[in-house]
């Protein structure tokens, strides 16, 4: 109401009336202030993939090491032997496919002759991690974390 009362007088006056709207200055600094923003939001979310692939490998790592247990304790398996390849997991049951991603490899260790890493019996998968550059390292569920570079 008063704003009203103020153009009228003006009006009266003959005085011009002051043009409402944003001036440039406020406009540009509307403008470096959402580019803060958005710069710190593209920051902050610039380590999620590295995460989330990481996230991904030890999933299908740990999804591989359950598959080889319960291969070795299945009913089937009299021997309880380890298996050879990841498609006696496959043919068996005991997953669906192969654990395929470009970030990394996730394989069976294979017998002495074609292990891709020395070590026991029980160390049964192995990630390699950037794929066809990294070394092998044998998965730990409980230890080591070969995933960290995927």
């Amino acid at each position: 109401m008063f704003n009203h009362l103020r153009d009228v007088r003006a009006r009266r006056r003959g005085e011009e009336l002051a043009e409402s709207g944003f001036t440039l200055i406020e406009l540009l600094v509307v403008i470096v202030v959402l580019g803060i923003l958005a710069a710190t939001v593209v920051f902050a979310l610039s380590g999620v993939s590295g995460t989330s692939a990481q996230a991904a490998c030890n999933s299908d790592a740990k999804t591989l090491d359950v598959a080889v247990q319960a291969y070795i304790n299945g009913t089937t398996n009299a021997n309880n032997t380890i298996p050879t390849s990841v498609a006696n997991l496959v043919s068996g049951g005991d997953i669906t496919a192969a654990p395929n991603n470009p970030n990394y490899n996730i394989q069976l260790n294979g017998p002495t002759a074609t292990a891709k890493v020395a070590g026991s019996p029980a160390d049964a998968v192995v990630v390699q991690a950037p794929p066809s550059t990294g070394t092998w390292t044998v998965y730990d569920s409980a230890g080591t974390n070969p995933c960290t570079a995927a």
